[in-house]
């Protein structure tokens, strides 16, 4: 293996570098991209039994905020849960496309690697050819040997490039994909969030001037 490594020529250093780095990144991604850890399932059941018992307060919240993604989303709307429902969700929206840009971290490296790792491949292909065409100008096509070099040169990274750029491409298009479902994700909890606080709101102020009226009477 490190004959064939150093066979590659310069090029194959650049190349290894990008191959820990994919791979890191790769690693890095599914750790941190765990839907449980995004978007747990439990949440918005959890804020409506805090909500019913009048236990959500500031050190809620901000637990709320410390949980995950989308509880810093749900925490920014619960802050304005009292105003209408176009506030709630303007914060909440705010918020979201914060957590939305984190999601995506470290996938426009990925990209790069995935689409420079071949074109490095295809410089080494160039380097190699032209070595052998330096010495077919030098010496002829009469040993074989001699054009060995720039040959193998040209295969080894070609093939390197080749197998670094397409797992990666594959890692960052499941990753976008993973992302945009997240996303969508934490959109629906927030209406169903929404809805809940607001029906609540509208309930106790229907029920407020249906008390109000009965005094009257």
């Amino acid at each position: 293996m490190l004959e064939l490594f150093q066979a590659g020529g310069l090029l194959m250093w650049p190349l290894l570098l990008c191959s820990v780095l994919s791979m890191a990144l790769t690693i890095e991604r599914f750790w941190s991209l765990r839907s449980q850890r995004i978007a747990p399932g439990n949440l918005v059941s959890m804020v409506w039994q805090w909500e019913r018992g009048g236990h959500l307060d500031s050190n809620r919240l901000q637990s709320l905020r410390d949980n995950s993604p989308l509880g810093r989303v749900l925490a920014a709307g619960l802050i304005n849960r009292n105003f209408r429902r176009e506030v709630m969700k303007e914060h909440m929206q705010d918020v979201g496309r914060h957590v939305s840009h984190d999601l995506r971290r470290f996938l426009n490296t990925l990209g790069t690697i995935a689409q420079i790792t071949p074109l490095l491949g295809l410089l080494g292909t160039v380097i190699g050819m032209i070595k052998v065409f330096a010495v077919i100008t030098l010496q002829g096509i009469g040993n074989p040997g001699d054009l060995a070099e720039g040959i193998s040169e040209a295969l080894l990274t070609t093939a390197a490039g080749l197998s670094v750029g397409i797992p990666t491409q594959m890692f960052y298009r499941y990753f976008c994909g993973k992302v945009e479902n997240l996303v969508v994700t934490m959109e629906q909890e927030a209406l169903k969030l929404v809805d809940v606080m607001q029906g609540r709101h509208r309930g106790g102020q229907g029920r407020g001037r249906r008390g109000g009226q009965a005094a009257q009477t």
